[in-house]
């Protein structure tokens, strides 16, 4: 590794010999300079200055006068503050002018040797740590993933996994990242068995939170806390882009709970969403409202009749009059309206916002060549989610709402995963065209790649015909049909889809929040 290159500016340099003869020890190359005229122009004729140590109290041109001219031209140059001042403005003003550390004189050797590793090493060392923690990790977690034989303990797998993609997106190790991978891809591979084994249990039985009971569990018993309660449901949203929303987010407001609930199958808004809002089972809202029921080969939109779902969830549930106003934002001129009309949700009892951004981004990265380079990865995709919600009328309604008595909820109807295997299906025409479960008649696939599901009714979905049956993606895999099957391959492969089986998509966080 080439040396790393010091600027000094001070006055007093001489003064300094015993420090600049420890760094030189060490490895560092300093250059020096006596007043802040002269820094400026060394930093314009060398640019391959890797840090500038800057006096504070030099005459003539001062260091906080230096530090915001060097700032003009080299806004990313790393400076270290060095003054004898220790007065609350001086430091306010450095801090704000953006300085990456101050030392107060006298400094000793060993705090300018911590501040430049701080400075210049910090990366690498956070990476280094970062990997060699991950890899004392490595073996509890595939040894709980070999040994899970629970819901908690797959969420709590899935969690410290979502924790280490975090952790590593920071990593200059692409080797750790790889092998995170494979560790999620095993993960998503045990979990898919022990759906296999366990889902019909959890819809008979009904004790586990999932969509068609979360809002009774969770939202509405805050209906008596005579709160406005106002609930965002983001479309498509993964616990690993909670996770990088949650510090944006917590800014504002302060979480009360962290808890998850389970999408029912097919984790796709047509059935988890309307489960949601309706409190029911999809093939229990087709025998309600089969006016409001749309099967999947049916043309019409799937998700017309939310609000009326809740409203009759609301009635069946809850034992009083409820004030209930619903958005929905598929436009972004609808979205821009969002920050006019936040106070006005306190005039409610249940405000519910759908937001569905998400997922037309996920959706537009399989169509879009500038989207799939713009998230072209797990981390970017995490990214493009942070950087939307920064600037997104969403954020600015919240910020709205920040300072009110109010209690937010923030959830999803599903996640999505990021598919890479393709498997064969083959169908008759009325089969749904979705890479990641399918409904029909006439389905001819593989039993490994599959849950298949032959009564419908016994896991609570409809049956457009007598011998219907669904089949759910496991894992990382994606349908294809044999024809023109290359092609559609190079299409699918390596975009995000959902309806099937993995922790991506079924486990949901559901986050509680009130004012700080």
């Amino acid at each position: 590794m080439s040396k790393i290159r010091i600027l000094w500016a001070d006055d007093e340099i001489d003064m300094l010999k015993p420090q600049l003869f420890f760094l030189e020890k060490k490895g560092y190359e300093v250059v020096t300079v006596t007043n802040g005229h002269d820094a400026i122009d060394h930093l314009a004729e060398d640019g391959a200055i890797d840090v500038v140590f800057l006096d504070e109290s030099m005459p003539g041109l001062t260091g906080l006068e230096t530090l915001d001219r060097i700032k003009e031209t080299k806004p990313n140059l790393p400076i270290v503050m060095i003054t004898k001042n220790e007065a609350e403005d001086i430091m306010e003003q450095a801090i704000g002018s953006r300085i990456d550390d101050y030392l107060i004189k006298p400094v000793n050797p060993n705090q300018i040797l911590l501040s430049l590793k701080k400075i210049t090493d910090n990366k690498r060392l956070v990476s280094e740590k970062t990997a060699s923690d991950y890899q004392q990790e490595f073996r509890k977690i595939l040894l709980d993933i070999n040994e899970a034989n629970d819901l908690d303990t797959w969420i709590d797998i899935y969690k410290r996994i979502v924790g280490w993609e975090l952790k590593l997106d920071s990593s200059y190790s692409d080797e750790f990242k790889d092998i995170l991978s494979m560790q999620k891809s095993e993960a998503n591979k045990g979990f898919s068995k022990f759906i296999d084994r366990e889902y019909s249990t959890w819809v008979e039985d009904g004790e586990l939170t999932m969509s068609h009971n979360v809002l009774v569990r969770k939202l509405l018993p805050l209906l008596n806390n005579d709160k406005p309660v106002v609930y965002v449901l983001l479309d498509n949203l993964r616990y690993d882009q909670w996770k990088i929303l949650e510090p944006a987010i917590t800014e504002d407001f302060k979480i009360d709970s962290e808890d998850y609930f389970m999408s029912i199958l097919p984790t796709s808004t047509q059935y988890s969403r309307n489960s949601i809002f309706s409190g029911l089972l999809p093939s229990e809202i087709q025998k309600k409202f089969p006016d409001k029921w749309v099967h999947d080969f049916e043309e019409g939109g799937k998700n017309q009749h939310e609000k009326f779902f809740l409203e009759k969830q609301l009635e069946r549930t809850v034992r009083r009059p409820v004030k209930m106003d619903y958005h929905k934002v598929t436009r972004n001129n609808v979205a821009k309206t969002l920050p006019d009309i936040a106070l006005n949700f306190l005039n409610n009892d249940l405000t519910v916002v759908v937001y569905n951004f998400i997922d037309m981004m996920s959706h537009a990265r399989t169509e879009m060549e500038v989207l799939k380079e713009l998230a072209s990865d797990e981390k970017a995709y995490r990214s493009l989610t942070k950087s939307w919600y920064a600037n997104s009328p969403l954020r600015q309604m919240l910020l709205k709402l920040s300072d009110r008595d109010i209690q937010l909820c923030i959830s999803t109807d599903h996640g999505t995963i990021r598919v890479q295997t393709p498997a064969r299906v083959t169908a008759d025409k009325n089969t749904t065209t979705n890479l990641r479960y399918k409904v029909g008649k006439n389905l001819n696939y593989s039993k490994s790649d599959v849950l298949d599901i032959s009564d419908p009714h016994r896991v609570g979905l409809p049956k457009p015909n007598v011998s219907s049956r669904f089949i759910f993606a496991k894992e990382d895999k994606f349908f294809l049909y044999p024809n023109n099957y290359n092609h559609y391959n190079n299409v699918y492969k390596d975009t995000f889809q959902h309806g099937g089986i993995s922790l991506e998509e079924m486990i949901c966080p559901f986050v509680t929040l009130s004012k700080r």
